[in-house]
């Protein structure tokens, strides 16, 4: 039979290689009870080795706190650059789409050629002062309650309005994808705004560098078999990769 001190080392290195694992996974890999690994990850957590989530582990916090936008902007600045222009292939002309709130979609609406006819719904006062300067692109800026993090607006006002339309195409940038849990938001006000936004348009697209996988933000979005297209940069496990397309969700990773 594994010894404690095997089975701890085994943990250990399948975190370090896929960056989370599933109790149930180890379980089986190691012909051990569930009870017995769960014991195992609270004494693991307990030395700071990891960080224990339902049904499963992960080798960093999971939690996200609610930076500010001009914050985010700073990380991984290249990955965003290379996500805002694989993006920027997905829209078609006289297109009508919303563009969330955050620092990814910021990008991805820098990248817009200035040619492009397109409708723009959009909860970012920065992307919407941006975008309104191309001749071709119509800005509808919602309304509602300015968060000062984000630069976006939130509530009542800013929902109502998607009573009444619908876009071809949300692109969407969040703060944690977790395989199990599902897509979130640091803020629970844009966390409802985003499935919100999500019920008016016929696709959903993520916007997401890799530091986004495995992390969980205040307020769930979604599940994430309810998402059509994930791009990401190449920073992504394999074993994360694989977990996604086996649900049918398109990703692509630059």
């Amino acid at each position: 039979m594994i010894s404690i001190a095997e089975r701890h080392k085994y943990i250990l290195e399948s975190l370090n290689k896929k960056g989370f694992i599933k109790i149930n996974d180890i379980a089986k890999e190691l012909d051990v009870t569930r009870v017995t690994i769960r014991k195992d990850l609270k004494f693991l957590e307990e030395k700071g080795l990891l960080y224990r989530t339902h049904g499963s582990a992960s080798s960093i916090n999971p939690l996200t706190p609610d930076m500010a936008v001009n914050e985010k902007e700073k990380i991984k600045k290249d990955e965003k650059k290379r996500i805002a222009l694989a993006a920027c292939n997905l829209i078609e002309e006289n297109d009508s789409i919303i563009i969330a709130s955050g620092s990814t979609v910021h990008t991805f609406a820098e990248c817009i050629p200035p040619s492009s006819h397109l409708t723009v719904v959009t909860a970012s006062l920065k992307i919407a002062m941006m975008l309104n300067e191309l001749p071709d692109v119509e800005v509808y800026q919602l309304g509602g309650i300015v968060r000062k993090n984000s630069f976006s607006v939130v509530g009542d006002y800013a929902t109502s309005f998607f009573n009444t339309i619908t876009c071809s195409k949300l692109f969407l940038g969040v703060d944690g994808i977790d395989l199990e849990y599902g897509i979130t938001n640091s803020n629970m006000g844009e966390a409802q705004l985003n499935r919100i936004m999500m019920d008016a348009s016929l696709r959903t697209i993520i916007l997401a560098d890799s530091s986004k996988f495995g992390k969980r933000g205040f307020g769930k979005i979604c599940n994430l078999e309810q998402i059509d297209v994930i791009i990401t940069d190449s920073g992504i496990s394999d074993s994360i990769a694989r977990s996604i397309e086996e649900m049918g969700i398109e990703l692509i990773i630059v």
